[in-house]
């Protein structure tokens, strides 16, 4: 069947205006701004790594440039306006989606418990009562706090002791939440506690969810197939997606179009009615280079991110060092609608430099005095949030293309 189709450059407009990233970064710091990007991104993925800055806080800086660390903690902690549980990995959510995560409990309290009696043993259950009473009883505690002389389990990857696996289990279930972090460590408290009493009261028909999760995830992406509108919330099936898709189309509120690819090849995807007009009334973006976090939500399906932008990328953080082709963990760097390279940066806070090991420009990027004058601008607003104050440049950091 052959469908209209969106050009390769009016797609990645589509993509990135749908993800913050076509206009230029700016706006408030207030509290509401930054619940506003949140929720207009979906959510935002939470990691430790802080070799620059941790990924949240990247993700937000790169679309709001006076956005710090202490702002999404208020947000969690102060004003309630975000919640952290899991998408597709751990991330911070709106919270007045919080009600379509009892679909998510629901879910995980059948998916997880084989899975888990398996890996944690017939008896990992055991400890639960105990944690709930504890924490009703003494209020909020990390596991560090529940667990003085426990032994882990040799269990490979994570070799929790038996406390901390009953608080990751009883999160993930909906039992407790994330009350906020200290440092990097999760606090948990009793859900009733962290969750203001009408998003905690409020019980969806799965069916609402379903629907809701399809939806709020093809407005988000812009255009996506029935895969990667379950991907996005990680709460839909792929099934239930492709149910979601086939009778929206029935209905008239999705059409398909053929996006046109990096290499000129198409694919179909599912759009709303008069997506393509909206893609080709969008402005070019601004000239001025971005940094982005490797977690950001725009390159989190890697795959969707190489057939778009032709830009390859993935965390080589297991490959050996002989055989690495670029630093461990390297920062893709975006210019209008192209994705220009990756950048090897660390933050040394003692000395609160900012060293640039290396830059790769992708093929085809020439890296002239003005392009190298804009990146540099671009590391110059980064040293605020990495807490440095000057840049050091590495002798050779500029690279040959890859």
């Amino acid at each position: 069947m052959t469908f209209p189709a969106l050009s390769n450059l009016h797609a990645r407009r589509l993509f990135l205006a749908r993800h913050g990233l076509l206009a230029a970064p700016a706006g408030g710091s207030r509290a509401a701004d930054v619940a506003g990007t949140i929720s207009a991104l979906g959510f935002v993925q939470v990691d430790s790594v802080n070799t620059l800055a941790r990924a949240h806080d990247l993700i937000l800086w790169s679309r709001r440039p006076a956005y710090r660390p202490p702002m999404l903690a208020a947000l969690q902690t102060r004003h309630r306006a975000v919640f952290e549980h899991w998408t597709h990995d751990a991330a911070v959510i709106p919270m007045e989606f919080f009600p379509h995560w009892r679909l998510r409990f629901a879910r995980d309290t059948a998916r997880l418990a084989p899975r888990w009696r398996a890996w944690q043993g017939a008896t990992f259950e055991d400890r639960f009562d105990s944690v709930l009473d504890r924490i009703a009883r003494d209020g909020a505690c990390t596991s560090a706090d529940l667990a003085p002389g426990e032994s882990r389990r040799s269990t490979g990857w994570w070799d929790w002791h038996p406390s901390k696996t009953a608080l990751e289990y009883l999160w993930r279930t909906g039992r407790i939440a994330v009350a906020r972090r200290d440092g990097f460590r999760k606090v948990y408290d009793l859900t009733e506690r962290v969750i203001p009493a009408a998003h905690l009261a409020a019980r969806p028909d799965p069916q609402d969810s379903i629907d809701w999760a399809c939806a709020t995830a093809l407005d988000r992406l812009g255009f996506a197939t029935a895969n990667q509108i379950a991907a996005f919330w990680a709460l839909a099936t792929p099934a239930e997606a492709r149910a979601w898709c086939a009778a929206e189309t029935a209905a008239g509120r999705l059409v398909t179009l053929a996006i046109t690819l990096a290499d000129g090849s198409t694919r179909p995807a599912f759009v709303r009615p008069g997506t393509t007009d909206e893609a080709a009334a969008l402005p070019p973006p601004s000239g001025r280079i971005r940094l982005l976090s490797p977690f950001d939500p725009a390159l989190r399906d890697r795959t969707r991110a190489e057939r778009l932008f032709g830009f390859r990328y993935r965390i080589e953080i297991f490959v050996p060092e002989p055989q690495r082709r670029y630093g461990y963990y390297v920062f893709p760097v975006l210019e209008g609608e192209t994705l220009i390279g990756r950048l090897d940066l660390r933050a040394a806070r003692d000395a609160r430099r900012l060293a640039l090991r290396a830059f790769w420009p992708e093929p085809g990027i020439r890296m002239g005095r003005q392009r190298i004058d804009r990146l540099m601008a671009e590391l110059a607003r980064l040293l605020p949030l990495a807490d440095c104050d000057r840049i050091d440049l590495a002798p050779g950091w500029l690279r040959d293309p890859a």
